[in-house]
């Protein structure tokens, strides 16, 4: 685990792989990486491909519209976005 996560005390969960019924959210999320990052178009290189992943987070959590935020994107429900508050 990072050390910035484990600093804020976040342990990881397990679910059952592949079940929807439990893991919806992270289904959901891996399809939408796949579909609007790792086979958006086709990489000269796994580095390249590698390297787009930082901008396709960046719009995903700043951008990006999701309907279960009213259309806002998940920044908007982080408490203590990074570098803003010391």
């Amino acid at each position: 685990m990072d050390a910035p996560v484990a600093d804020l005390g976040a342990t990881g969960k397990l679910t059952r792989a592949y079940r929807p019924q439990t893991n919806g959210k992270v289904e959901r999320f891996n399809r939408t990486l796949l579909d609007e990052w790792a086979y958006l178009r086709p990489y000269g290189s796994n580095d390249e491909r590698t390297a787009a992943l930082a901008d396709f987070l960046h719009t995903y959590d700043h951008h990006r519209c999701h309907t279960a935020l009213d259309g806002g994107p998940p920044i908007t429900r982080a408490n203590n976005p990074a570098g803003q508050y010391s």
